[in-house]
């Protein structure tokens, strides 16, 4: 059980760490220069780490599996950003 919520919770860290992505993505488009995206990369970059980093510093004081909650982490940061950038491609925005 405590695997099952450990990827649950790293699922949900990931969401969450895909949020803020997707609204550091959409503001460096908004400025559409090569600079803010380049920031903006960046940026989204040190997101991803610091998410992942919270997770193995805390793993001491984590009740579930934070081998599980890495993994589900590191997933959900991938898939969110598929679908983010899916649905800014599409021609009906």
């Amino acid at each position: 059980m405590r695997y099952l919520i450990g990827a649950l919770a790293g699922l949900v860290w990931g969401l969450l760490a895909g949020l803020i992505n997707s609204l550091i993505t959409k503001k460096g488009m908004a400025k559409n220069s090569a600079t803010a995206m380049m920031l903006a990369n960046m940026a989204r970059t040190a997101v991803d780490v610091a998410a992942l980093a919270a997770i193995f510093l805390l793993r001491r004081l984590l009740p579930f599996s934070y081998e599980m909650a890495l993994a589900g982490t590191a997933i959900a940061l991938s898939l969110f950003t598929i679908v983010f950038a899916f649905r800014m491609g599409r021609p009906d925005r």
